[in-house]
């Protein structure tokens, strides 16, 4: 099934409207309780493509495409559209605002109890990474939405509106960024502990012996621990054993604020509420995968350009950039570790701390390594051997090949793999967090690789494999009843293996929304440069060219003015030909087997025309 970008974000839109407005209010969702995780996923459904893709662009409402409004009808009319967003957004804010008027983070229903008894209301308002992090990403949306809506309205209640919708997500921002620098946590722990024993195991794959592993790892991360311990001074919270090579370390985000967590004081503006962290300094591959894809949107083009960020919130994003660095270099190493395999190449990843396994963390880990591929426009073996892994973890998790009966792998979409939240105990039973999304992060990372490929047969074979996952993701759309043309309905694709009903995921949706926007700015690239084609479009061209003199040394012998036209007409295309030879050989290719077909019919009749005579 091909990716069509612009089609299926309005097919979303109008489910997505469909949905959650009702004669241009924003509809509460009640069943299962509040989540600011959900509330802030829903939301980016509509506003991440509104602010990302231009022929999307609600800001503006005099150049908004009839398309776009047909899909957003419930939301309003053309000029209404906008200032009902802005009316969502601040009853979005005024919900996830506590008592003392700071922003709250509440995971809500996404949290999950062991037992029957359900959460406590404590637990279900205790906040998490996934929450801090699509906070940045609807934050930095909504200011960019604001700063180019607010110059094309003089309505004063819309710009009281905007004012009060600005103050909140600024405060709600900077909220989020402390809260992020508060969970990031680095671990150490002796080799010879339990979790240091995992971590060689792991990293060693039992083909060398683990005083061997322990050198290598201490050689190969010896930079990375280096700037760990410089970054002391600069507010990370790390045992003093850092400094024995003998430790071994993981660094990353804790599912929230870690407990002991320091309290960021070093702002010149006011401070949000800063609770008191409970997590454990535990960091778990799937929450720092969930702060990297937030953070990066801090270090934006449109976030740049536009001037979103205050200068407290450039102070934190500078200190959010450092441990973003840190561990995608950390996790990077780790899972290319060695001269051989990779330990990532050896399906499934062992979580060290937790001791679990699953194709789940293969995916988290191999989404930090394409971000550090990103990082450092890797285009090298690296990025080749990731794509071969992708393509493993398609087939393991049977989104690109057929499903067996009773087959485990169905675990991985239903009921999905869940995390227990180490340190949650401190308000209660532990709790625990699941994860539904296989199938859409798989498909994220995919495009991720193929936007960096510069080679024409990896970037082949992740395109056939997008292709092939978004047509598994397609299908898995909600037919009817509530949610109708959104996500999920698992059944669909394996009916014989589940008996979950059509549950409505945001999570779900909005990354597939992302998948869209982000597939959008890959068509939007250059194709990729063949050489060999760009040879030999220069030598047609070459050839051509010579053609085209030679033929204009020539007299018409009959001057009725149809080989002037075509003279000009072959001039034209070898220009246009010629322009295209660098960039696009294959089009510079096509363009000049016509033009050659061309000259070769006007010489064959010159000289027929000649023997006529």
């Amino acid at each position: 099934m091909q990716i069509k970008p612009r089609q299926h974000l309005l097919d979303i839109w109008q489910a997505m409207a469909r949905h959650s407005f009702d004669d241009g209010k924003l509809v509460q969702e009640s069943a299962d309780g509040p989540s600011s995780v959900a509330d802030a996923e829903r939301l980016l459904c509509l506003l991440y493509p509104a602010t990302e893709v231009p022929a999307f662009r609600l800001d503006q409402p005099d150049t908004s495409e009839r398309d776009v409004l047909r899909a957003l009808g419930p939301v309003g009319s053309r000029l209404e559209i906008p200032p009902n967003i802005i009316s969502a957004l601040n009853q979005f804010m005024r919900t996830h605002t506590g008592a003392d008027d700071s922003p709250t983070f509440a995971g809500g229903h996404y949290f999950r109890a062991p037992g029957p008894e359900g959460l406590s209301h404590e637990q279900s308002q205790l906040g998490v990474v996934d929450s801090y992090s699509m906070s940045v990403t609807l934050c930095l949306a909504t200011l960019g939405f604001l700063k180019v809506y607010e110059t094309t309205t003089t309505r004063p209640e819309i710009r009281a509106a905007i004012a009060e919708l600005r103050d909140a997500t600024n405060t709600r921002l900077t909220s989020a960024m402390i809260s992020l620098l508060r969970s990031f946590t680095v671990n150490v722990f002796d080799a010879e502990s339990e979790q240091g024993m995992r971590l060689i195991e792991v990293i060693g794959q039992g083909k060398q012996s683990d005083r061997v592993v322990l050198q290598q790892f201490s050689r190969r991360l010896r930079p990375l621990r280096a700037t760990i311990i410089e970054s002391l001074t600069r507010g990370i919270q790390v045992d003093e054993g850092i400094r024995d090579e003998s430790q071994l370390f993981e660094c990353g985000w804790a599912w929230g604020v870690v407990r002991d967590a320091p309290q960021v004081t070093d702002l010149d503006g006011d401070i949000p509420g800063q609770p008191d962290g409970i997590a454990d300094r535990l960091p778990y591959v799937y929450f720092t995968v969930v702060a990297l894809d937030g953070i990066q949107d801090l270090f934006s083009e449109r976030t740049l350009t536009l001037g979103l960020l205050d200068a407290d919130q450039q102070k934190l994003a500078e200190a959010l950039r450092l441990r973003w660095e840190l561990s995608q270099q950390y996790w990077s190493a780790v899972a290319r570790f060695g001269n051989e395999r990779w330990p990532l190449e050896d399906l499934p990843w062992q979580t060290t701390g937790l001791q679990l396994e699953s194709e789940y963390f293969s995916l988290t880990v191999a989404a930090i390594l394409i971000h550090d591929l990103v990082r450092r426009k890797a285009t090298d073996d690296d990025l080749t051997r990731t794509v071969a892994i992708v393509e493993r973890l398609a087939d393991r998790g049977r989104v690109t090949s057929r499903m067996t009966r009773n087959d485990p792998a169905i675990r991985l979409h239903h009921p999905g793999v869940t995390l227990p939240l180490a340190g949650s105990e401190a308000v209660g039973t532990q709790l625990l967090w699941r994860m539904t999304d296989y199938s859409a992060q798989l498909l994220k990372r995919i495009i991720q690789l193929a936007t960096l490929s510069r080679n024409i047969n990896a970037q082949d074979r992740l395109l056939r494999l997008a292709e092939s996952t978004y047509e598994h993701l397609w299908t898995r759309r909600i037919e009817d009843a509530d949610g109708a043309g959104l996500w999920d309905d698992v059944r669909a694709v394996y009916g014989e293996s589940t008996n979950a009903p059509p549950r409505l995921s945001w999570s779900i949706t909005e990354r597939v929304t992302e998948v869209l926007v982000a597939t959008r700015k890959l068509y939007e690239q250059q194709p990729i440069r063949s050489p060999e084609l760009a040879d030999l479009a220069r030598e047609l061209l070459s050839e051509a060219t010579h053609l085209f003199g030679r033929e204009q040394l020539e007299a018409p012998v009959v001057a009725d003015g149809s080989r002037a036209r075509a003279m000009r007409s072959i001039e034209s295309r070898l220009d246009h030909a010629r322009s295209l030879v660098d960039d696009r050989p294959a089009t510079a290719f096509a363009l000049a087997l016509p033009v050659l077909q061309e000259l070769d019919t006007l010489t064959q009749a010159r000289t027929a025309a000649t023997q006529e005579v």
